[in-house]
């Protein structure tokens, strides 16, 4: 029998989603409000795709099937639609069925599923996004498989489901093969869901950045404002697409805004060609307008320059909030508000769209920013330092990221092959798992360098609506590492980072020469390596008087010695016997560095520091044989003259802008190779990145009608999060193999004595009050108790010394074999995502924060890492003559633990303590579980655009 409560609007249904020619569509529950788009949604379908929907002419909808398409009582009979400009686009629905295939309710757990979507956007993904959101519905709905009939001509839609990654069946019969698949998703399902993903969300930043026309709209009337500094910007950088003035107090019979040159337009709507993007300088009142105006002319994406949004407050942030819907309800993705704009120096594009002035040099660096002052500072950066040879391939400020994010640009990266390096300033990570996700698998391509502002404040900078952190940031820092991102603590840093990693190749081990003619700078870039854990070789002092000649040689023996795998060159203005530094000794220097880097291959990164050395950075940051050939080879860049043989590499095999990176400090030098190092093993570790262990006797399926049990007995699923009883702590984790040692109550002496005799001696008295748990320091735990005597003497001391029965709810437990107590923790954080933690119980942990962090899922090289990452960890391994504790045992713990959590988004914190590592096996003597319903809007979900 129904309840009310099955045909309430389940607004957590909706989703914006990315398709695949990078437009937007949202995705929500068909409504009885909906007659009407329904009927004129179906006017516009052709004939033949309403065959293929009903196996036979069905020229329009009767008023029955108007009626039994709107009306759904989301629970067995389920419609969605795409809807873009408040228009349906395309349909799906599903309605449950027995094993006769007649219309059931629950506890049937098939359905039948069909999809209809127009003819002008059939070829955008939209059946494959569809089919998504209806099997995630369905999942809720606890229905377990789809059926569908199709007609063996139409392949398409036979296509979208076998290619949808589902264990499916498929038979012929009647003239209709009909499909049959499981919803539970599997490996292949999730591979192929972000595949698509991917391929949609970089699409739709690569019409942002290579558009074949702009508007600015704003642009002013006389010189200066932002929409003018825009339109300079776009025509200077010699953008090679049409460009148009949009402003609405243009006045009548202007067709051309002087002295640019460029046509004059009071709306979008009178410009008589495309529009790809438009560029928003307007006031924040006037802009719903300027996007409708855009919406309707069909443009596909906008950069909002103007503020007043987010930055500003409760008010700006609920503007903010719909300026998001209103253009993505016309399929546009906006880059903002607030934002400095963007850039793109390919030769076929050279776009400014942005507050800079120039275009930078072309490069193969990519820069995303939530910060405009930032923004300049790194390009004024990369230009000055590299010489107008490592240059920037694109550039990204979102400002308030409304919209378009940095893992949006992370998935345009990712198999972008002008970029080779990507450096992102990040202010806040509206999904932080989705993030480390997309990065994990950039950098096993490319390297990703971050510099995170607002670390210590714990809030999100004004106008970012994302989660706080409850992790500390060096935490956080430790799982990008784990993802493979280098971050850093300074966009000085970032800059150092970027140019080593775009100029040099990666260095196979830590091991480091260091040669120059300052005895005393080389000791500084040693105690450097030794402060970043490399393996310094006794540094080479060339002496001050040593030659560029000298230089060349000893570089180019280093180069060649198989001792080392990176080298560092100190230099020092020359001391001779001439009256003053030479004016040509920086490029004469850069000159023989670069012979000795070129005649050793690219094998090995090389970095300088140096001091005070006027025009060495330059020289060795330009390209070319004669130092005075920047200009030139910037020149040639410009013209776009390539002589790249692979996406990454010249034709010497040596990264695309091989520039030698130098250093105002040994420190910066050494530091940014030490970013190298740790970089490179990880790529050499993440191409073996370990796997997910299997364990027989895991009861996955049960473990899962538990929780929904216990969900469902809380009452309200919305509710925080709730802690489960001992007891069905214990029971949810057995499923998992996870024995958690019995501890039975002892509210009076007699009862204590009853639950020993039970357990058996020696036991543990312990108090489980939240100010004495696992506190033997302050008496909470007497351990070891041997006889009923022993056992009642202790807990007279319990009461008389530390409270009542009452207060400290005292628990009787079998003694476990002595080892080194342990903590094991997961938990989900919002800034993180789900995070595996341990550490040595007690002061190790709580005192001193030794506590080791790992997402999940956590593989056995995970595992592995976690317990010996610790600096307590010697204590696991015989330290001072100890029996070496059994680590196997404690691997396989952490994994257990690991799939409960990734398998159960409900699971939302669990805890062990102590978990006492002996020399053979493990003892888990104290839980803790927390359930709380899943967020609807997880990675691990249906492809979904976030909300701020």
């Amino acid at each position: 029998m129904e309840t009310p409560s099955e045909h309430v609007y389940p607004a957590h249904w909706e989703a914006d989603v990315v398709l695949r020619d990078g437009g937007t569509a949202h995705i929500r529950p068909i409504t009885e409000d909906d007659a009407k788009r329904l009927v004129d949604f179906y006017e516009q379908v052709s004939d033949e795709s309403k065959y293929y929907r009903f196996f036979a002419p069905y020229p329009r909808l009767s008023d029955r099937d108007v009626h039994r398409f709107t009306h759904h009582d989301y629970v067995d009979r389920v419609g969605l639609a795409a809807v873009v400009g408040g228009e349906f686009i395309a349909t799906v629905r599903y309605d449950r069925i027995d094993a006769t295939g007649r219309p059931a309710s629950a506890p049937a757990d098939e359905a039948e599923v069909a999809f209809l979507v127009q003819d002008a956007h059939q070829g955008r993904g939209l059946a494959s996004a569809l089919l998504e959101h209806i099997a995630a519905v369905a999942r809720e709905r606890g229905i377990r498989r789809f059926a569908a009939e199709v007609l063996p001509a139409n392949t398409k839609m036979i296509k979208v489901f076998t290619d949808a990654g589902y264990t499916q069946k498929r038979h012929f019969e009647d003239g209709v093969v009909r499909l049959e698949f499981d919803l539970e998703p599997t490996d292949r399902s999730v591979a192929v869901q972000r595949s698509r993903e991917q391929r949609a969300e970089a699409r739709s930043v690569q019409r942002l950045l290579a558009p074949g026309s702009v508007a600015v709209i704003g642009t002013g009337r006389r010189p200066g404002g932002m929409g003018r500094a825009v339109l300079r910007a776009l025509l200077h950088g010699g953008f090679t697409g049409r460009v148009h003035a949009v402003n609405r107090a243009f006045p009548e019979g202007l067709d051309t805004l002087e002295p640019e040159g460029v046509p004059a337009h009071r709306s979008v709507g009178e410009i008589g060609g495309a529009v790809d993007l438009a560029v928003v300088a307007v006031p924040a009142e006037s802009v719903p307008a300027v996007v409708a105006d855009c919406g309707e002319h069909g443009v596909q994406g906008l950069v909002v320059i103007s503020s007043g949004y987010g930055e500003s407050g409760p008010e700006g942030r609920e503007r903010q909030r719909e300026l998001v819907r209103q253009a993505r309800s016309y399929g546009m993705r906006i880059i903002g508000p607030n934002a400095f704009g963007i850039l793109n120096t390919a030769p076929g594009v050279r776009l400014n769209a942005s507050l800079a002035p120039e275009l930078p040099p072309p490069g193969h660096i990519g820069l995303f920013t939530q910060s405009g002052a930032i923004g300049i500072a790194l390009l004024s950066a990369l230009h000055r330092r590299g010489a107008g040879h490592i240059g920037t391939s694109t550039f990204v400020s979102a400002g308030n990221r409304a919209d378009v994010s940095g893992n949006d640009v992370l998935q345009f990266w990712h198999d972008d092959p002008a970029t080779d390096v990507v450096l992102m300033y990040l202010e806040s990570i509206g999904n932080p798992r989705k993030f480390t996700r997309l990065a994990r698998r950039t950098a096993a391509a490319k390297p990703v360098v971050v510099v995170k502002g607002a670390r210590h404040s714990g809030a999100a900078p004004t106008g970012h609506a994302v989660p706080s952190a409850r992790i500390p940031d060096t935490t956080v820092s430790a799982l990008f590492r784990q993802a493979g991102v280098i971050r850093v603590d300074t966009v000085t840093e970032l800059v150092d980072t970027g140019l080593l990693l775009a100029g040099q190749p990666l260095p196979d081990g830590p091991r480091v020469a260091i040669l120059g003619n300052s005895e005393s700078l080389g000791l500084l870039a040693y105690d450097a390596c030794l402060t970043e854990r490399l393996r310094p070789l006794t540094p080479l002092d060339l002496t001050t008087q040593a030659t560029p000649d000298d230089f060349r040689t000893a570089l180019a023996a280093a180069l060649a010695d198989d001792a080392c795998d990176a080298v560092v060159v100190t230099a020092i203005p020359w001391v001779g016997e001439s009256d003053g530094p030479s004016p040509d000794e920086g490029p004469e220097l850069a000159a023989a560095l670069r012979d000795a880097v070129r005649a050793g291959g690219a094998g090995k990164p090389v970095v300088v520091a140096h001091l005070e050395m006027d025009g060495l950075a330059a020289a060795l940051g330009a390209s070319g044989e004669d130092p005075a050939a920047a200009t030139g080879a910037s020149a040639a860049a410009e013209a776009g003259t390539d002589a790249d043989t692979e996406a990454g590499t010249e034709a010497d095999g040596t990264p695309r802008g091989s520039g030698v990176p130098a250093y105002p400090a040994a420190e910066r030098a050494v530091r940014a190779l030490a970013e190298a190092v740790r970089y490179a093993a990880w790529r050499r570790t993440a191409a073996e990145p370990g796997r997910v262990p299997e364990y027989e006797d895991i009861d996955e399926a049960g473990a899962g009608t538990e929780i929904d049990d216990l969900l469902a007995a809380a009452g309200d699923r919305d509710a925080r999060s709730f802690p489960l009883p001992a007891d069905r702590a214990a029971s949810l984790l057995a499923r998992y193999g996870i024995t958690v040692r019995p501890a039975l109550p002892a509210p009076d002496a007699d009862t204590a004595a009853r639950a020993a005799a039970t357990l058996g001696y020696p036991v543990a008295l312990k108090t489980t009050a939240p100010h004495l748990r696992h506190r033997a320091d302050l008496g909470g735990v007497r351990l070891d108790l041997t006889t009923e005597e022993a056992l009642r003497r202790a807990y007279r001391e319990f009461t008389d010394f530390l409270g009542k029965p009452e207060e400290l709810r005292p628990v009787v437990q079998a003694m476990a074999p002595r080892g080194v107590d342990t903590v094991v923790r997961a938990a989900i954080d919002p800034a993180a995502g789900a995070v595996l933690s341990f550490g040595l119980s007690g002061a190790p942990s709580e005192l001193l924060g030794d506590i080791a962090h790992r997402l999940l899922p956590a593989t056995d090289r995970d595992a592995a890492e976690l317990i010996r990452s610790i600096r307590a960890a010697p204590l696991l391994f015989g330290w001072r003559g100890a029996d070496p504790v059994d680590t196997a045992a404690l691997e396989e713990l952490l994994l257990r633990l690991s799939r409960l959590v990734d398998d159960h988004p409900e699971v939302v914190a669990v805890e062990l303590e102590p978990v006492v590592v002996a020399a053979h096996g493990l003892s888990v003597l104290g839980a803790s579980v927390r359930l709380a319903a899943p967020p609807t809007g997880s990675d691990m979900g249906p492809r979904r655009l976030p909300v701020y």
